[in-house]
């Protein structure tokens, strides 16, 4: 049998599929598949059957055979028997659907294990609750009038009950949308259990054995519990269950202050409740340069969020439904008293149930997967994404790997998985978003810097917002003025960072920036002026001058 990919004109629904396939079968070929959606079909044909007879069926079912070509890059997917698989996949988030689509768009038979709600963090438990609340409680701090149903009651607190029942109608809708309706779909087997290998190439799943000429690994993460004495007997709260309360806390205690305790600190600030941000480190976001870092700060303070800093953790207790943690803030001891406590320190891999040492996989002192830069473990047969690898942990980024190493895991292409440009954003307000290298990042790699600083106060879409507490930090190669990294804190900084992400991963330089038309009265603008900010005092141009 040869196998061989056409690509067809006139497809436009699942029963164009049927018709090609059926005209293909008069003709004695074999394992069809054909998609209206890449406007092509895969089958194979004895070696008795030329292959210009396909394309006269095809013609002959009205429908325009185009290029056609033999896909002996594909040998690699070809079946080992009913009960293997090419790929399989354990957990079933954003890099575990990216992999698996385009799996089968290769024409491999692919299964999927999830021991628990399909989905993975990002739709279940993450973004989409968080962000959805995350603007109730922005609409709420604005103003009474919103578009939340049932969002105050007629004493003007907020129903937390009934948000939290729109929240969860919205993630079910979209698990459905984006998850669960896709397996049928694309046709792929959804495996209900906990994977656990036994070789090199075998998983055992409730009992039955199932093997893979590869495998991918992306089961995500989960809360990484502080080493603080006493919080193993409190009743605390995580960032999952925190979103499933029906009662506004009258005071919320977050340890941590990452973006998770940020974010979530935020969001209960403005549904009414008093917030105390605690963190081990002197400063906030220690990470991202130090503009970034006094403006999110500012921000904070003058909403009324409680930071405490450079705190060293001695105990937790719980005193009948009153949380409090013992700490020492510049050699002074302290007492936090609240109704709720937040733990939101980081997370760790989900690794301890899958028994990585009897299928090779070496891990990390986090216990995260190790992958080379093709996200190939020490198993070349297995792969690994997203969150279980500890890198940039961001759903895009989970699903950007997935689909690169299908590409190499069954494509048979050699791919590296580039994350030299990676976007990332708080949704804090003001928001927090950040591309390229920081300040200090650039002249490590032996940059000679030259950077400019924009207060948002410089910036006309913030003046006439009225909301100026922000900046805008540009990080270029002094001698070719080639932006290196952009840094953000204002309203809609999330949206503004693709623009940059293109400038910093495309090579474009301060020029560039200044002499590209900037829409007036956009945040965006702040981008221009940033730039002109080089060596322009830009306080004293006029309007959209420059």
């Amino acid at each position: 049998m040869n196998k061989f990919k056409v690509n067809i004109q006139g497809m436009t629904c699942t029963g164009c599929e049927k018709h090609v396939e059926l005209a293909l079968e008069k003709i004695g070929a074999k394992n069809i598949e054909s998609s209206f959606r890449r406007g092509e079909a895969v089958f194979e044909l004895p070696d008795d059957i030329e292959v210009e007879s396909a394309i006269k069926a095809i013609d002959e079912a009205n429908y325009q055979a185009g290029e056609i070509e033999e896909v002996s890059s594909l040998e690699n997917v070809a079946l080992i028997n009913e009960d293997n698989y090419d790929l399989l996949i354990i957990g079933s988030g954003a890099a575990a659907f990216s992999s698996a689509i385009k799996a089968i768009e290769y024409g491999a038979k692919v299964g999927m294990i999830e021991r628990g709600t399909v989905g993975g963090t990002c739709v279940n438990i993450g973004c989409v609750p968080s962000k959805t609340l995350l603007r109730a409680g922005e609409i709420n701090h604005l103003s009474k009038d919103n578009p939340f149903i049932g969002l105050q009651t007629s004493a003007g607190e907020v129903d937390l009950a009934s948000l939290i029942t729109q929240k969860d109608k919205l993630v079910s809708e979209l698990r459905n949308q984006k998850y669960i309706d896709l397996i049928d779909e694309y046709n792929f087997d959804l495996i209900k259990g906990e994977a656990k290998f036994v070789d090199a190439s075998t998983v055992e799943v409730n009992g039955a054995k199932l093997s893979a000429k590869r495998f991918l690994i992306a089961t995500g993460a989960s809360l990484s519990l502080p080493q603080i004495s006493g919080l193993e007997k409190m009743d605390y709260l995580t960032s999952t269950t925190l979103l499933e309360l029906k009662k506004i806390p009258k005071r919320l205690t977050v340890i941590g202050s990452g973006y998770i305790g940020m974010e979530l600190g935020q969001l209960f600030h403005h549904l009414g409740s008093e917030i105390t941000l605690m963190q081990r480190s002197e400063r906030l976001l220690k990470e991202y340069d130090p503009e970034i870092s006094e403006s999110v700060e500012k921000a904070l303070i003058e909403q009324g969020i409680n930071l405490v800093k450079g705190a060293t953790f001695e105990r937790v207790e719980q005193s009948g439904e009153i949380k409090k943690v013992y700490v020492t803030v510049n050699g002074s001891r302290e007492v936090i008293e609240s109704d709720q406590l937040l733990v939101a320190t980081g997370r760790k891999p989900n690794t301890d149930s899958l028994n990585l040492i009897a299928a090779g996989v070496e891990t990390g002192k986090n216990n995260e997967i190790l992958i080379n830069d093709f996200g190939q473990t020490s198993n070349e047969k297995i792969y690994a994404a997203g969150d279980v690898t500890l890198g940039p942990q961001f759903v895009y980024v989970a699903a950007y790997e997935g689909g690169i190493i299908t590409d190499n895991a069954i494509g048979g292409l050699n791919k590296k998985i580039d994350l030299s440009v990676v976007p990332a954003i708080t949704f804090t307000n003001p928001t927090v978003a950040t591309v390229g290298l920081t300040e200090e990042q650039a002249k490590e790699k032996g940059y000679d810097v030259k950077t400019s600083v924009l207060p948002l106060d410089a910036v006309p879409r913030a003046i006439v917002n009225r909301e100026t507490t922000g900046v805008f930090k540009l990080v270029a190669d002094a001698e070719t003025l080639k932006v290196l990294g952009v840094h953000i804190v204002s309203e809609n900084a999330g949206d503004v960072i693709y623009a940059a992400s293109l400038a910093v991963k495309f090579g474009l330089t301060i020029e560039d920036l200044t002499e590209t038309l900037a829409p007036y009265l956009t945040m965006a603008e702040g981008l221009k002026l940033a730039a002109l900010t080089f060596d322009k005092d830009v306080s004293k141009l006029s309007c959209c001058a420059g």
